[in-house]
């Protein structure tokens, strides 16, 4: 659970950061690709990257030791750290409903660490390796389908699209039962690791470039949690401690209502000047 709390922080903190370099950059010549180069020569820019990756290795070691339920909702507090990170360093001004939220999202996830128990040791069915990998490749021709779409419904279906694909990422990574390089290449997990990632960063991009962020974002957290602990519960045999059923679902719940209200972090905002708007 520390590790699942560590990887929230990096993914939060590297959002922030991330964001911090692209403003210092956005003035400049050219296009994406030239903003792209700029940013990779700040330091915040890569010490974003970095946190990026060691967050994914946390996430993967928390995914091996405790059940997804519990990931999926720490990972999800990743907007409460760049919320409250954003206030510090970008000046945004959080309401007092989002500072509410994040204690909403820090009570949820004490009550789920109090009531998760050990990580499952069911491998799951024959079947459901191949159908990650299917899932991945459903995520894509939602991608493909959900571009299409009018602003509102596209950045839904987008953010609930990128959503499903880091889901796969965390039950698929609860599939893999072998690391040498036989196993590695025979497992339809793998590619679907590989796959549904891929999509997830690509369909959130996307998303988050062509439509409302708060609206994407709020897709992406229903995506990444509810499927994936559906999946955990039914499948892989996470469990609870005896008799803390209610409690581990009742923060849950609590930790994704918190994160969905604060919705509009999923892209570090920057705080505007107020400006008179005159009558007429």
């Amino acid at each position: 659970m520390v590790c699942a709390l560590g990887a929230a922080v990096c993914f939060g903190t590297a959002t922030v950061l991330q964001a911090m370099a692209a403003r210092a950059v956005a003035s400049g010549p050219g296009g994406d690709v030239a903003l792209l180069w700029r940013a990779l020569r700040q330091w915040r820019y890569l010490a974003g990257l970095g946190m990026d990756g060691l967050g994914f290795l946390l996430q993967i070691v928390a995914l091996r030791s405790v059940p997804i339920y519990a990931v999926g909702a720490a990972l999800a507090a990743s907007l409460a750290v760049t919320a409250v990170v954003a206030a510090r360093l970008l000046k945004v001004r959080l309401s007092r409903v989002e500072w509410a939220a994040v204690g909403v999202v820090c009570a949820g996830l004490a009550l789920l660490g109090l009531a998760s128990g050990a990580e499952g040791d069911e491998g799951g069915p024959v079947w459901l390796k191949w159908a990650m990998l299917a899932a991945a490749g459903g995520v894509l021709l939602l991608g493909a389908v959900g571009g299409r779409l009018p602003e509102r419904g596209r950045a839904l279906a987008l953010g609930m699209g990128a959503g499903l694909g880091f889901g796969v990422v965390e039950v698929a990574v609860r599939l893999i039962d072998g690391l040498t390089p036989g196993a590695l290449l025979t497992n339809p997990a793998v590619y679907a690791l590989l796959l549904g990632g891929g999509a997830a960063f690509l369909l959130l991009t996307s998303a988050l470039q062509r439509g409302s962020v708060t609206t994407a974002t709020a897709g992406l957290v229903l995506g990444e949690t509810v499927a994936p602990a559906l999946i955990g519960v039914v499948w892989l045999g996470d469990r609870t401690r005896p008799g803390l059923g209610w409690l581990a679902v009742f923060g849950f719940a609590v930790a994704v209502a918190g994160a969905l209200a604060l919705s509009r972090f999923g892209e570090a905002p920057v705080e505007q000047e107020e400006s008179a708007v005159t009558p007429g």
